[in-house]
């Protein structure tokens, strides 16, 4: 039976004196607010020759304060606990400065437009079977030892298979004049990599999983790990792509590869305000057949980018971006919302307390349609199924599009063949690519295994996905 996600006792600790902060910097400027977070976590790599265990990468207990006065915006992050007095004059005396420095060497700010809040005292808890603490480092180390010994007996040709295993706890305590809001949520990640060699000839393969949840991951990674080999040994056969453009399908993974490189970034709306994409002059206009409807929100589904509310207070949306291929809105976060004078999103996220907030993605998935993975190959003279993403580039400013793919299974008079192509490069423009979508299997389904860096190698969790969908695109 799952139960709530228990809040950070740190958070809980510290709220009375955040007030009190937010209190005393309110009476000095226009708007004052506090983000609070306490994230933990621990990573698992656990192989046949190597074992290590980490924090996970987001591990961060700490502050930051945002402050608009005179049209200035600021911001001041610190983990350290002073009294909520000392604490304001130090931020005071830093704004100040500030100020006096930007106004010294004429530096302008952008027109913001202030967001008007409302009264909210907002709290929400994601459910697991299990909290972080339940199960002991040994057992799950034993589990995944487990697994690694399943991969490496699957097939002889196996030298090495690693398993990664990462579990997150989240907390977070946003605080202004008009709002309380806390949060505290779980999120798993898993990954199996399977090396093989035959001869001279070496191949590897992977496949990731994913949950808003805890340890109950560990089970389906056991479940998916004989694919992951058989996938492997598959590839010992394969051979590059004939560059050309094809009739293909691409798996729910490449789909959402594709939505969160070929539109996800190209309608992150701090970017409309910078003029660095072309989705600002595509509004109202057809990006994409009918086929094509882009979801985009931090509550459009469950995985490792789901959350209550953004690092700026504002709640979660679920946002429709493309609708039966017409482009509707971006997202954004509260200062380029205010620039742009639109509504923000919930897509205000920071990489850590010390970092800014930006626009950026969270589940970015395209919509389901009513045909099936049969019927889409059937319809298929000569072309492939793609599967399998490693990584991909894209270009808001031009909408082109680069995305790395494990494999792709060749389709020749509406049947599977057997033969394998790899590794896999599609490319392509993206207004393109998405006009050539034509069919779109029913179900739909996310991976939460990546991360963005939106260009400022500031890393977020992000999952994306989608159905299988029919296209044409250029392989190479």
């Amino acid at each position: 039976m799952k139960k709530d996600v228990k809040y950070s006792a740190y958070l809980s600790s510290i709220e009375s004196d955040r007030k009190e902060l937010i209190k005393i910097l309110s009476k000095n400027a226009d708007y004052a607010s506090a983000l609070c977070t306490d994230v933990n976590g621990t990573c698992y790599n656990i192989g046949h020759a190597r074992k290590s265990i980490t924090d996970v990468m987001s591990a961060e207990r700490g502050t930051v304060v945002r402050l608009i006065r005179n049209g200035f915006i600021h911001e001041y992050s610190f983990n350290i606990e002073s009294k909520p007095e000392e604490l304001a004059k130090t931020i005071i005396r830093f704004a100040d400065n500030e100020e006096r420095i930007q106004k010294k060497h004429g530096i302008l700010n952008y027109p913001t437009d202030l967001l008007v809040e409302e009264e909210n005292v907002f709290n929400s808890s994601s459910k697991a079977e299990t909290d972080i603490e339940d199960i002991s480092a040994e057992t799950i180390i034993q589990k995944l030892k487990s697994i690694s010994d399943k991969g490496m007996s699957a097939n002889p040709y196996v030298i090495e298979t690693m398993c990664r295993f990462n579990v997150t706890h989240v907390s977070k305590l946003f605080i202004s004049s008009k709002k309380t809001m806390r949060q505290s949520y779980l999120y798993s990640e898993g990954m199996i990599s399977v090396l093989i060699k035959k001869d001279k000839d070496v191949r590897m393969n992977y496949k990731g999983c994913s949950i808003l949840g805890g340890f109950e991951l560990l089970d389906q990674m056991d479940s998916i790990v004989d694919s992951v080999v058989s996938g492997a040994v598959e590839m010992l056969s394969s051979s590059p792509a004939v560059p050309g453009v094809y009739d293909i399908i691409t798996s729910p993974e490449v789909s959402g590869l594709i939505a969160h490189e070929a539109f996800g970034h190209g309608v992150e709306m701090d970017m409309f305000v910078k003029n660095r994409a072309m989705g600002k002059d595509f509004i109202n206009k057809q990006v994409g057949s009918e086929f094509v409807t882009m979801q985009e929100g931090a509550c459009a589904a469950e995985n490792t980018a789901t959350y209550g509310f953004d690092d700026e207070g504002i709640e979660a949306h679920n946002t429709t971006e493309i609708e039966k291929g017409i482009l509707k809105t971006g997202v954004s976060d509260v200062l380029s919302a205010g620039r742009l004078h639109t509504v923000p999103t919930g897509n205000g996220r920071r990489s850590s307390f010390e970092r800014k907030a930006y626009a950026r993605m969270t589940n970015t998935l395209f919509k389901g349609g009513t045909d099936t993975l049969e019927d889409m190959i059937h319809s298929i003279e000569y072309g492939y199924l793609l599967e399998g993403m490693q990584n991909g580039m894209e270009d808001p400013k031009n909408w082109g599009i680069q995305c790395v793919l494990i494999k792709g299974r060749e389709i020749k008079n509406g049947k599977l063949t057997g033969k394998i192509i790899s590794p896999v490069i599609l490319t392509g423009y993206v207004p393109e690519l998405l006009n050539s979508i034509t069919m779109a299997a029913a179900d739909v389904s996310l991976e939460g295994n990546g991360f963005c860096g939106k260009g400022h190698k500031e890393w977020l969790k992000v999952s994306d996905g989608g159905p299988y969908l029919k296209m044409k695109g250029r392989l190479g």
